[in-house]
Formats: C-alpha cells, sequence, structure tokens
C-alpha cells in the first residue's frame, strides 16, 4: 500500500490560497476581456454611425451649393486619404436614377446587401467577423429635387458604405490588460503567502503550545496535571477540538496506571515462581514471598483460607514482622467478623486460625492496625479452587489507592492460582510419596515398599549376622463378609484389621498390606521363638476382634498364617517368601485359623511346587499349550447368547489348568504378554474355524500394558486373521489397573483410535470406577458380580445396580451383569433393563463357542 506524505497546515493553506486567487484571477481576467470586447464591439458600431452621418453632412453640404464632376472626384479622393490609415473602409454608390441623370462614375462593385440598402431605403448596421458594417442610404428631400428631377422625395439617391476592422484595436488594447494583470499576479501570489502565514501562525501557536504540554507528560502526576483548555486558539472549532481532548484525558486519568506502578507489578510478579523448594512446606514460601513484596510494597499481612471438609476451613495468617498481642487479638476478632458476616463462608461451621511470622526482628504495633477493613483487599471464591483455596487477603497503604487497588485486585488473583497450586502441588506430592510407599485404604506399607524392605533386610542380616523372621497373614473367610455386608463394610473392615495387626506386633515389625486380605510382617533380628509369639498374639487379637455391622449384628474372621526365618529357611528374598506364602496356604489346609513353620521336607515341597509350576509354564509356553475358553454372555431382549468372553486356560497332562492358579506366577516370571498374545491368537483360530459371527470379550492384562507394542502385536493378529474390529472388546479390570491409570488411558486411547471398543469388569469394585467412565470411551459396563448375586436378598445391592442402570442410559452405554446364578436374578435383571447376562446359570466357560438360537 502507497504511502501517503502527511500535509503541513501551513502549506495547505498556502495552497488553497494560491488556488482561490489564481481562478479569481483567471475570472477577472476573462471577464475583463469578454467586457472589452463587447464595449468595443459597441463602440465601433457607434463610431460607424458617426463616420456615416459625418460623410453624409458634408456631402449634404457641398451638394446644396451645387458640385460639378470635378468637385465629386476631390471629395471622394479626400475621403480616401482620410481614411487610408484608419481602420475604416468607406465606399459611396449612386443608385440608377443619378447613373440616368449624371451618367456612370467610377465606384467599387456593390455586394447583395448594399443593393439590398439602395432598393430599400432602409439604414443597415451589422456587426460580424471583427468587422462592423455601417449602410446609411440617402434618400431624396424636397430641396433635392431641383437638382434630380427625376427622382421624387423619399427616393434613394445613393448609399454611404462605412466598414470598421474593430479585431486590431482589440489585439491592441487586450495586450495592454494582459500586461496589466502579468504585473498584478505577483501582488496576488504575495497576499496570499501574507494571507496563510497570517492564518497558519495563529493556529500553529496554539497547537506548538499543545505539543509542549504533551511533551511534558513523563508520568501519571503529569498526566494528572495535564489542561488543555487554557490554551486559547481563537478559533470556536479548534477549541471545541481542546475541549474534548480535555474530556479524553479525564476519562483516561481514571483508568490509566501509571508506568512506576507497571514496573511494580512485574517486579512483584517476578516473585511468585514455583520452584522445588516451594513446595517443601508452603507456609514458609508464603512467609518469604510476604517478605519479598515488601522490598516492593509495603504489606502488613496476608491472610489465606483453605476449605479442609465438608464444612471445615483454615485460615492461615502471614505477619511480615512479630505482631503484639494485642494486635494479634484484633486481628482474630476482625477476622471472624468478617467470616461471619461474608456470604461466601455459609455453612461453614468450623474454622482454625494459625499465625505465621515472616520477620521476627521487625514488631508491628496496634497503630499499625488502626483500620482493618479500610487496608484489606479480599478476593473471594464461590466455589474453593486449586488447592482448595477460597479466599485471600492483603493488608497495605496500596489498598487505599483508587488506581493501585486495581494492580492489587489483579495480583490477588494471580496470588490465589499461585498459593493454591503451592498447597496443592505441596499436597498431592505428599500424597504421591504418601502412596508411592502406602496402600491408600489402610495405610500401611504396599507391596513394592515391603519387597524393598525384605530385600534391605537380606542384605542387613547378612551383614551383621542375624536373623530374621517373614510373616504371612491372610484373612479366613474374608469374601462371605463383602457379599454380605458389602465393600464399603468390608474396606470398613480391612482397616479396623489392619490397626489391631499394628497393636499386635512390635514397635520395630515392618506391617505391609500385600493386597486384598493379605498381609506381610517382617520382624528383624528375630527368630523362630519370637516369630511364633507375634503371630499367637496377632492370631489371639483378631480372633477376639469383632466389627459392628449395619443390621446389629458383629463380623469377625480368624487368620491363616505362615512363616520363614532367615537364613534357616532360605537366603533369598523369592524363596523366603516362596515358604512362608506356602506355609500360609498349607494353614489353610490345616482347617484354617491356624500357624504353619515350615519343616525341611515343607521347605523341598514348597520350592519343588514353585519350580513345577514355572517350568509349567515355560512347557505351556513353548509348546502353546494356552487354551482359549469361553463364556457366553446373554442378550437379554433376545435370548441368545451372542457375546463371549475370553478366558486363558492351560493344559497340563490333559488337565485344563484355571488361570487363578498361575498367573501370579506368570507375572513374576514377566511371561504374562506373551501369554496373553497366545491365547488371543489361539481363539482368533478358533473364531474361523468355527465361523463365530459374535462379539468377543478380551480381558486387558495389567502386565501387558507396559509392553510397547501389545497393542501393534493385537492389530496385527487382528489383520492376519481378518477378524472385525466391531467384533473386539477390551476390557479393563478397574481393581488392577489403577495404579497404571496413566499407562491405561494412552493405551485404551490408541486403541480407540484404531476403531475398538471397550468394556469396565467389575464396574463399582472399586473407587476409580466412576472416573474410568468420565475419563474413557466406554461401550459396555460389566456390574460387579457381588451386587449381583445378593440382588433378591440386599435391598442395597439392588438399590446400587438400579443406579448403575440409570448412570449407563444417560450414557448410552449397555450394562452386562456378572455373577447370574439363577432364574430368579434373571427375571429381576429383566425387569431392571440389564442389556446382557453372564453367569454359571447362563453357560460355563468351554472351549468352542455355542450360539443359543
Amino acid at each position: 500500500m502507497e504511502k501517503t506524505v502527511p500535509k503541513t497546515l501551513k502549506n495547505f493553506i498556502f495552497s488553497i490560497n494560491i488556488v482561490l486567487l489564481s481562478s479569481l484571477f483567471i475570472v477577472v481576467l476573462v471577464f475583463t476581456a469578454y467586457l472589452h470586447t463587447t464595449l468595443a464591439r459597441e463602440n465601433a458600431i457607434k463610431n460607424a454611425n458617426t463616420v456615416s452621418n459625418q460623410i453624409f453632412s458634408s456631402m449634404y453640404q457641398v451638394m446644396k451649393k451645387g458640385w460639378s464632376r470635378e468637385d465629386l472626384n476631390d471629395f471622394m479622393h479626400s475621403l480616401k486619404d482620410n481614411f487610408e490609415e484608419s481602420h475604416y473602409s468607406v465606399n459611396i454608390y449612386r443608385a440608377n436614377k443619378i447613373n440616368e441623370l449624371f451618367g456612370e462614375v467610377q465606384e467599387n462593385p456593390k455586394d447583395d446587401l448594399a443593393n439590398s440598402v439602395l432598393a430599400s431605403g432602409k439604414k443597415v448596421t451589422i456587426s460580424d467577423m471583427g468587422k462592423v458594417r455601417n449602410l446609411l442610404p440617402l434618400n431624396a428631400r424636397q430641396e433635392c429635387l431641383s437638382c434630380h428631377v427625376n427622382v421624387n422625395v423619399g427616393d434613394t439617391l445613393g448609399l454611404i458604405d462605412v466598414e470598421q476592422n474593430f479585431v486590431e484595436v482589440i489585439k491592441e488594447t487586450l495586450l495592454d490588460y494582459v500586461y496589466f494583470f502579468l504585473i498584478v499576479l505577483p501582488l496576488f501570489i504575495f497576499f496570499a503567502y501574507i494571507s496563510s502565514k497570517y492564518t497558519t501562525s495563529r493556529i500553529t501557536q496554539s497547537l506548538k503550545l499543545f505539543d509542549k504540554k504533551v511533551q511534558s507528560i513523563n508520568s501519571m502526576k503529569d498526566f494528572k496535571e495535564f489542561d488543555p483548555t487554557d490554551i486559547d486558539t481563537r478559533f470556536e472549532e479548534i477549541n471545541a477540538i481542546m475541549l474534548n481532548v480535555d474530556v479524553l484525558a479525564q476519562k483516561l486519568k481514571a483508568i490509566a496506571v501509571d508506568k512506576d506502578l507497571l514496573e511494580f507489578e512485574v517486579q512483584l510478579l517476578d516473585k511468585f515462581i514455583i520452584t522445588s523448594e516451594v513446595v517443601q512446606d508452603w507456609r514458609d514460601f508464603i512467609s518469604e514471598l510476604l517478605a519479598d513484596i515488601n522490598k516492593v510494597m509495603p504489606t502488613y499481612t496476608l491472610m489465606t483460607i483453605f476449605r479442609v471438609g465438608d464444612d471445615q476451613f483454615e485460615v492461615d495468617i502471614f505477619w511480615y514482622g512479630m505482631p503484639e498481642k494485642e494486635v494479634k487479638n484484633s486481628f482474630e476478632a476482625y477476622v471472624r467478623d468478617s467470616v461471619k458476616n461474608n456470604e461466601h463462608f455459609l455453612g461453614y461451621t468450623d474454622y482454625t486460625i494459625r499465625h505465621n511470622t515472616s520477620d521476627y526482628n521487625t514488631c508491628i504495633n496496634i497503630k499499625d492496625y488502626d483500620n482493618f477493613a479500610h487496608r484489606t483487599k479480599s478476593l473471594f471464591l464461590d466455589t474453593p479452587k486449586i488447592g482448595g483455596i477460597v479466599g485471600l487477603s492483603v493488608q497495605s497503604e496500596m489498598v487505599t489507592d483508587p488506581i493501585k487497588h486495581i494492580v492489587i485486585d489483579s495480583i490477588l488473583t494471580t496470588m490465589a492460582n499461585l498459593v493454591g497450586s503451592v498447597k496443592a502441588i505441596n499436597k498431592y506430592t505428599n500424597d504421591l510419596e504418601y502412596y508411592a510407599a502406602h496402600d491408600p485404604l489402610t495405610g500401611l506399607f504396599n507391596q513394592r515398599v515391603f519387597v524393598d524392605f525384605l530385600q534391605y533386610e537380606i542384605k542387613r542380616a547378612e551383614a551383621h549376622g542375624y536373623e530374621f523372621a517373614l510373616i504371612i497373614i491372610d484373612c479366613d473367610n474374608f469374601k462371605p463378609i463383602n457379599d454380605t455386608y458389602g465393600h464399603a463394610f468390608g474396606d470398613l473392615y480391612l482397616q479396623e484389621f489392619s490397626r489391631v495387626l499394628e497393636k499386635s506386633k512390635r514397635s520395630e515389625d515392618i506391617l505391609s498390606r500385600y493386597g486384598g486380605d493379605e498381609f506381610t510382617l517382617i520382624l528383624p533380628e528375630c527368630g523362630l521363638e519370637g516369630a511364633l509369639a507375634v503371630a499367637h498374639n496377632i492370631a489371639r487379637s483378631i480372633e477376639d476382634f469383632k466389627l459392628l455391622t449395619s443390621d446389629g449384628s458383629y463380623a469377625g474372621v480368624t487368620v491363616s498364617i505362615g512363616i520363614s526365618i532367615y537364613p534357616e529357611h532360605a537366603k533369598t528374598q523369592k524363596e523366603l517368601f516362596v515358604i512362608a506364602d506356602g506355609m500360609m496356604y498349607k494353614a489353610k489346609e490345616d482347617g484354617k485359623n491356624s500357624i504353619r513353620v515350615p519343616s525341611g521336607d515343607d521347605i523341598v515341597s514348597v520350592i519343588k511346587e514353585q519350580k513345577a509350576k514355572s517350568e509349567l509354564l515355560v512347557d505351556a509356553v513353548t509348546n502353546n499349550r494356552i487354551v482359549p475358553y469361553f463364556q457366553p454372555i446373554q442378550t437379554t431382549a433376545s435370548g441368545k447368547n451372542e457375546i463371549h468372553e475370553l478366558l486363558m486356560r492351560i493344559e497340563v497332562d490333559g488337565k485344563v489348568v484355571s488361570a487363578y492358579e498361575f498367573i501370579e506366577v506368570a507375572e513374576s516370571m514377566s511371561i504374562i504378554n506373551r501369554m496373553d498374545l497366545m491365547v488371543i491368537e489361539n481363539a482368533f483360530m478358533k473364531i474361523k474355524e468355527e465361523n463365530y459371527q459374535g462379539i468377543l470379550f478380551i480381558n486387558l492384562s495389567p502386565k501387558s500394558l507396559v509392553v510397547g507394542n501389545y497393542a501393534d502385536s493385537i492389530t496385527q493378529l487382528i489383520k492376519q486373521y481378518d477378524i472385525s474390529k466391531d467384533n473386539i472388546v477390551f476390557e479393563i479390570t478397574e481393581r488392577e489397573t489403577v495404579k497404571n491409570f496413566a499407562l491405561l488411558e494412552k493405551f485404551v486411547m490408541n486403541l480407540k483410535i484404531l476403531g475398538y471398543k471397550f468394556a469396565i469388569d467389575d464396574f463399582g469394585s472399586g473407587f476409580s470406577s466412576f472416573h474410568y467412565i468420565k475419563n474413557f470411551p466406554i461401550d459396555y459396563l460389566k456390574i460387579d458380580g457381588e451386587f449381583i448375586i445378593n440382588i433378591n436378598k440386599d435391598k442395597k445391592d439392588k438399590a446400587f445396580v438400579h443406579s448403575i442402570l440409570t448412570l449407563a442410559k444417560e450414557l448410552n452405554v449397555k450394562t452386562v451383569a456378572e455373577y447370574v446364578e439363577d432364574e430368579e436374578i434373571v427375571k429381576t435383571l429383566r425387569e431392571m433393563g440389564v442389556d446382557y447376562l453372564q453367569g454359571f446359570h447362563i453357560g460355563r466357560p468351554q472351549n468352542s463357542f455355542t450360539i443359543n438360537s
């Protein structure tokens, strides 16, 4: 785009004056030329008449005396001589009657106009082509008849033809006009320059004064003193512009922020940086932050309000210096009054106040706090945000500044996010560290930490030459408690159970929850005798422990305990655990509620059994003895088995062994991924062999998710056997995969993009079920069978199933009920609107597809 060169006001006015004066000059010149030509023409006509009349008078005077031919010739020669050097030409013509009487004389030829005038006897004056021609007829009078005897009064005797060329006259006088105007033109230009300079100087002088005022603005203080209305331009229009500029300035004064204030905000925001050190103790960070804020902005107090419960919150008051007791009490009263009268805290019934000091060398007295409300700027949120923050306040002199409080508002918003984030990161970091080592339900150490402690204890015992014991504890008949009273009560029972174990062990013993209702206990520097004493104490305490149920009865369990001693029974972590675990199962085989210590034969037997299982799995994988079994899932509406779930079995010496018996060993050997792919491939072969057209549910093993090419391997098998992706549904088991959630989420999304469907298995069994259905693209919900099996006996189970069905309907997700064991359950589920049924009553797993008609 072509850039327009700006014009100066001075040049603009000068140009306009020149154009106007030039236009005026041309108009005047043209008008005067026209006027001159018109006047010259009229004057020429007048002169021609005058000449004609003078010639006639002269001729008449001569003719009265009577003249001869010689007199006539002299008269004509005299006319010719008189007008020879002039712009006139004169011709005198005689009428025919004169020629008849006196004879013809030499004269110029007559034209048609002259003949016409001689015939009519009427005077004619014409102006054409820059010439004026006056034709005056000489008509006979009474006195003329004495000489001209052949005419009557009024007859035309002759014609005086006077012609004047006035073009030359115009040329001569027009040049005089042009010379005159050329002389006057510079005067026009000079006066235009003087006029424009005078006009622009009146304006530019005022504008320069305005520019000087603008250039002097370097701060908000200068801007506030800026007043353009005291400049008088002496022009109403420009004064009106100045007035509008003043109105604009007044509006800007109300919203403009000082550069220094913005620099202050930048400096302050530079302090709002979260580092790894910040999250160690968020309160220390806020105290340090308050000290940094005071380097930029004098601030007495910073207050945070966090929600810590449904109707509880905590208030932290951060003091820049040490407050006097009177100051502290007054501020606490102010906080309580503010909370009480603030609608944001309606419903909160309990809160605590905690004081924190930034600089112990500074003292804050009551004089600094003469007006709390006036110096306080607060931000309250309708709902808790990051980290549970619901409010933030600062006390500073800057709050009283109407402009600076805008900056305080933005700082408060940023600080709310910052402080909330710091506390959230602190909380989540602590939680992460805690739950990385602890079981979220019981608070005991988890399986991973147990393995590390066991390995560490083996190294320590080996270095210092002492023995230690490993105890494995498993609840007897815990499943009926879950089935009868529900999972919530079961979880509560395990929590209380773990507390009993804590009280029953020695203070130095390391207690862990290995998984489910199985617990481990490491007893440092403890032999068999000490381990038996602890085990018996635990067994007695558990036998005495009973928990009150919702129906008013008491629920209790016994325990089966297995013991192994390092280095007496084993020297490696794996063998030590296998022996203690094997003894725990031996205790169960002995009738439960017992303690089992390994003998020599037991050790050989357990090691041999473990080795046999390992060899069995290696042989099964090597020789492809992984057998697919299929359990039918019935469509409620049609009664047909249109879906099957794929289950894994191992063929051993002609017998088929369930996955339950070897899955842990397979995972410990890291071959479960290979076994999963083998059973899927064998299932696909069955599909092609039997031309199965239904849907196949495939369980995803948590261990398989860590294998990077697992999804690609499944996709390759589907392409290889030409299986439709629409007929494959992957089951996510919430209980097993919650600890691998991020990995699972990536895995699921990748498969969903490829076109596969997904189901949540055991829905409702854990706290992550609803998290799964919210974040994953789920197509089926498999309702946990423990809610189904008692659906006709427990109203709570039925209500829970009903809520799941309502949720599934809203989300357009199909439902599958597991553990369908009798026709009464089938009837109830059909009435409730379950889409599919699965259980032994529908069909047991078998190694071929069966499709009911």
